[in-house]
C-alpha cells in the first residue's frame, strides 16, 4: 500500500486549477521547475533557521511546502498529460527535479538531534535509489514503477508530520533510530519495484 493510490482523487480536486493555469499559458515544465526552485529555497531556509538555533519555526515551514510541493507535482503531470504538453525535457525534468526537490528537503533534518548526517545522509541515497529503481523499470518495458512502502507520497506524509512534531514539540531521544528503519523501509521499496518491474517483464515474454 502507498499514498500514491490517492493520487486519482487529488487530481480530481485540482483538475479546475489546472484548466485555469492551462488557459493563462503556464506550462508543466514551469510547474516542474518552479517546485525544485521552491523546494531548494524551503530546504535552504529551513536548515539556515535551525543552524541559528530557530529549529521550532523553521520546521513548521516544512508540512505547508510539502503539501504545495505535493500538488504542483500533480499539476505539472496532469498539464503534460491531459493538455499536450509532454516532451522528453519533460520527462527528464519531472524526475531529476523530483530527486533533488527530495534531497533539499530531507537536508535539514540531519541537522536536528538526535539525528545526524549519517542516518539522515542515508535515508537521503536510499530515497534516490528507489526513484532510480521505479524509473529503470521502464528500460525493460514494465511501466514506471511506484510501489510502497515508502514511495514519494509517502516519504512526503512522514517528514511533513516529523517536520511539524519538530516544530511543535522538538524532538525527544529515544526517536534517534527512526533514520534507520525509514532507510529500511526504502529498501524494501527498492526490493518491491524490481520485483514488480521483473513480474511484468516475465508476464509479458
Amino acid at each position: 500500500m502507498t499514498i500514491y493510490a490517492l493520487k486519482p482523487a487529488f487530481q480530481g480536486l485540482l483538475r479546475p486549477l489546472v484548466h485555469a493555469l492551462a488557459g493563462l499559458g503556464v506550462t508543466a515544465n514551469q510547474v516542474t521547475l518552479a517546485a525544485m526552485a521552491g523546494s531548494i529555497l524551503v530546504g535552504a531556509v529551513v536548515g539556515w533557521l535551525v543552524h541559528a538555533g530557530n529549529a521550532g519555526s523553521a520546521f513548521l515551514i516544512m508540512p505547508v511546502f510539502l503539501f504545495v510541493r505535493m500538488a504542483l507535482n500533480a499539476v505539472d503531470g496532469m498539464l503534460a498529460r491531459e493538455h499536450g504538453q509532454k516532451s522528453d525535457l519533460g520527462a527528464f525534468l519531472n524526475e531529476l527535479g523530483d530527486v533533488v526537490s527530495d534531497a533539499a528537503l530531507y537536508a535539514p533534518f540531519a541537522l536536528v538531534s538526535p539525528f545526524g548526517p549519517l542516518g539522515v545522509g542515508l535515508f537521503i541515497v536510499l530515497a534516490i535509489v528507489s526513484e532510480f529503481a521505479g524509473v529503470t523499470a521502464q528500460s525493460i518495458g514494465a511501466p514506471r514503477g511506484y510501489e510502497g512502502p515508502l514511495g514519494k507520497s509517502d516519504r512526503a506524509f512522514v517528514l511533513g508530520a516529523l517536520a511539524l512534531w519538530v516544530g511543535l514539540f522538538g524532538l525527544p531521544g529515544w526517536i534517534w533510530p527512526l533514520p534507520w528503519l525509514l532507510s529500511a523501509l526504502l529498501l524494501l521499496t527498492i526490493r518491491n519495484r524490481i520485483v514488480a518491474a521483473l513480474g511484468h517483464r516475465r508476464a509479458a515474454s
